[in-house]
């Protein structure tokens, strides 16, 4: 199967949308709390300063979402958000996501990627973001609050581009 990972349109915005919201319901990983609808999912994806897509078959598997970490003298820095459908978990698309979200922050300019909550549980993205060669930046105790109301230690991660 091939798999191909571009920028998104907005006739992807309901398998983005799908598969954004498997992920808040789940309660592990985003720091969402809300669903989103087809029209917040617009507005949401919309502002990003870049959204990608990983599509198989004429379906969207994966995404991810690319915008500023901070502002001003600390605009150079950015942060991105995973997702990939749990049907196709274990077929590399993570790694294709991440590969292309670090090549396009570069080229728009930014010379940090840095991820802010990485929970702690979140084995098999730490272990992406490592082999991608991220380092760990710190640890935060408790610094997310999974869907069970269970506090968790989340990890920040940085990668100079």
């Amino acid at each position: 199967m091939e798999i191909t990972v571009r920028g998104y349109a907005e006739g992807d915005l309901p398998g983005m949308t799908a598969i954004w919201n498997s992920i808040v319901e789940e309660g592990m990983a985003f720091p969402q709390e809300e669903q989103l609808t087809p029209e917040s999912a617009k507005d949401f994806f919309g502002s990003q300063s870049h959204c990608g897509v990983a599509e198989a078959c004429g379906r969207i598997v994966g995404l991810y979402i690319l915008h500023p970490n901070n502002v001003g003298r600390c605009g150079h820095i950015c942060n991105a958000s995973y997702g990939v459908d749990k049907a196709m978990a274990n077929k590399g698309i993570g790694t294709m996501l991440v590969e292309d979200s670090l090549k396009v922050a570069a080229e728009m300019g930014f010379r940090v990627m840095q991820f802010n909550a990485v929970v702690q549980e979140n084995a098999s993205a730490i272990h992406l973001y490592e082999r991608e060669g991220f380092k760990r930046i710190g640890m935060v105790p408790g610094g997310f609050r999974g869907i069970d109301g269970e506090y968790r230690t989340i990890i920040l991660f940085y990668h100079e581009l």
